[in-house]
């Protein structure tokens, strides 16, 4: 089978290797397992390979370089309009070659694929829509469209767009689907110690507005002013990071509050079998791998009312849903604390739930969509 990626994912090129950001290789080499060559169409940095990059686990792969565009502001628009005429005819080119199609969404890159896949409706295709589903959601214009040509079964033919979430009215190409981290040979008994020695936190994620990183903080920030041991750990980079560790410095938080940096998958799994909550105060998620990491290990997560989050927490029976505001959610979070009982009925819930999503189930449901 040949096999067409197109994706948005920025790649590395080192040592005749392509690298990503290691979530996204790490469930695309499962994908591959199953496809004899591949080609990806997407962009390529001059930087170097990092912690959080992982390569492609194969040897047939044929790389489509296309500029890197955006619509961001007018010049960028400007400049996107002279790029997208060799974007589409490399695209273009790629799902012709190609046995099946796979498009990586939402993104720019998603967008132009979700066009030009109208013109093969012979051709077999998945779609992972990796960011929220949820019709009632606000999102950008260009989200929307995406989500409507993948959801219209006349522009949009032998098409599964996985999705999380199940949600009502959806068409007959819309399959619910999740992801996953972690094999059922990493299982480990993990039970969370009580509190006698501080209480830990965890984030991981970018270090950007919509992330909120600072409302974790701020959280924290009321627990230690409200006489708690606690201790958070922020995992990630991003535009943030100067004025977050400003706001540590003027508070004096540094001895409660650390800024780690993009880490390792076995430095994150250490991490969230230290920690007791897994905090993510996100504007938008899809699958926050995050939230359904930190629960394989027994964190309670804590994390907002968007997407499928209301479905992963059992709507609040295995975790915590913030209100994002700090007061009812001190309150929610000193609950627990003071009911260590409860904590660990949470922790033993959430954990439970997690590890129903091993990668082992996730490669099967793979195999079974590219045998279709």
């Amino acid at each position: 089978m040949k096999f067409a990626i197109i994706t948005h994912v920025n790649h590395i090129k080192e040592d005749n290797l392509y690298y990503g950001y290691s979530p996204y290789i790490r469930e695309m080499n499962i994908w591959l397992k199953y496809v004899d060559e591949v080609s990806i169409t997407a962009s390529l940095k001059l930087e170097g390979v990092t912690d959080i990059d992982l390569a492609y686990d194969c040897d047939n792969i044929v790389f489509n370089e296309v500029p890197d565009f955006s619509f961001t502001s007018f010049r960028t628009r400007v400049r996107s309009l002279f790029k997208l005429p060799v974007i589409f005819f490399r695209i273009f080119i790629a799902m012709k070659k190609s046995d099946h199609i796979h498009l990586r969404c939402p993104g720019n890159m998603g967008l132009i694929g979700c066009f030009v896949q109208v013109l093969f409706p012979k051709k077999t295709k998945t779609a992972k829509y990796a960011g929220n589903w949820d019709p009632k959601s606000k999102q950008p214009w260009t989200y929307k469209l995406q989500k409507w040509i993948l959801a219209n079964t006349f522009l949009t033919k032998k098409m599964q767009v996985l999705v999380y979430g199940d949600w009502e009215n959806q068409s007959k190409n819309i399959k619910p689907f999740f992801t996953a981290t972690y094999s059922e040979s990493e299982k480990e008994n993990v039970k969370k110690n009580d509190f006698k020695d501080g209480i830990r936190f965890i984030f991981v994620g970018s270090l950007v507005t919509g992330k909120k990183p600072m409302y974790a903080i701020k959280l924290i920030q009321r627990l230690i002013k409200d006489g708690y041991n606690v201790k958070l750990d922020l995992y990630g980079e991003g535009a943030e990071r100067s004025s977050l560790q400003n706001y540590l410095q003027t508070n004096k938080l540094a001895n409660h509050i650390f800024l780690r940096g993009n880490q390792d998958k076995e430095s994150l799994k250490k991490a969230y079998k230290e920690s007791h909550f897994v905090i993510l105060p996100s504007k938008s998620e899809g699958w926050p791998k995050a939230i359904a990491e930190g629960m394989f290990w027994g964190c309670i997560p804590i994390a907002t009312k968007v997407s499928c989050v209301p479905y992963m927490l059992d709507y609040s029976k295995r975790g915590i849903l913030l209100e994002m505001d700090l007061k009812k959610d001190i309150r929610q979070v000193e609950y627990l604390i003071i009911n260590q009982d409860i904590f660990l009925n949470k922790s033993q819930q959430a954990m439970n739930w997690s590890r129903t999503y091993t990668t082992d189930i996730f490669e099967k449901e793979i195999a079974k969509l590219l045998m279709k």
